[in-house]
């Protein structure tokens, strides 16, 4: 039985979306100081203004599909939402503002200053996982690997020690796929209920810890047949140069963080 692999972690190219073309070191870069101070923030207004930042990076910049849509209308919402209350029955009501009185069970009360305690709490994790996603929505594994070679002159044998582990992921995925089609044909571990379940799931681990073995002989195989190891350097094959165009959307990124920060200046705020 045999099938084609997809590799989720090929070089994805959109043409006209500027993001795909940029170093992943950059995208890296480029947030790393509003995520660092928006630890430090406490309105809502900063966090607020980061996320419209980069929803519009995301909306000029990357190729938006399901997976992207969903991240950003439902799931960032709900996370705020929820983490948001869950943070706000964690609050100290001696610590926060309690001219407003939303609800009162016994000896405890919900006070409005700890709701817009853990909503601000939770907008500024919901900013910094904003940020996170300009590298993560457009760059791979591989390429980000790649770059810290290249550029950041990370050992290869580190670099592409992870790149081998990167596409151990969909092959574990597509001989798992293989394994439950080949015990559906066979009918094992057929049923329903929770104890069906544990049977089947057992069933799979010795067939993919045993391919997952074969596998890992091949990647040996093939790195010792390259030399791989064997010089302190090696000749690349897959190229990603650090452009001016990294450069200039770093320094713009900053500028921008900047100006967010300064107009708002949420440290005055308490």
């Amino acid at each position: 039985m045999s099938a084609t692999v997809v590799d989720p972690y090929a070089r994805v190219s959109a043409p006209g979306r500027f993001l795909y073309g940029l170093n992943p070191l950059a995208k890296l870069a480029a947030p790393v100081p509003a995520m660092v101070m928006l630890i430090f923030v406490r309105d809502f207004a900063t966090p607020l203004a980061f996320i419209a930042l980069c929803v519009a990076l995301l909306l000029v910049g990357a190729r938006w599909d399901r997976r992207l849509l969903l991240i950003l209308v439902v799931a960032l919402p709900a996370a705020v939402l929820v983490l948001g209350f869950g943070m706000s029955l964690w609050a100290d009501a001696s610590r926060v503002d309690q001219s407003v009185t939303l609800v009162t069970i016994g000896g405890w009360t919900l006070y409005g200053g700890a709701v817009q305690v853990g909503l601000a709490t939770a907008l500024r994790l919901a900013s910094i996982v904003t940020l996170a996603l300009l590298a993560g929505i457009t760059s791979t594994g591989p390429d980000l690997v790649r770059a810290t070679v290249q550029q950041l002159r990370v050992p290869y044998r580190i670099g592409y020690t992870a790149l081998a582990a990167f596409r151990f992921v969909p092959r574990f995925g597509h001989e798992l796929d293989v394994i439950r089609q080949a015990h559906r044909v066979r009918g094992a571990h057929g049923g329903r209920g929770p104890f069906a379940a544990a049977a089947r799931w057992w069933g799979y681990i010795v067939p993919l810890l045993a391919g997952a073995i074969r596998h890992a002989e091949r990647v040996a195989l093939a790195m010792d047949a390259r030399a791989f190891g064997a010089y302190p350097d090696r000749t690349e094959r897959h190229l990603v140069p650090w452009r001016r165009r990294d450069t200039v959307f770093v320094v713009l990124f900053w500028v921008a963080s900047v100006a967010i920060l300064w107009g708002f200046f949420p440290w005055t705020l308490r």
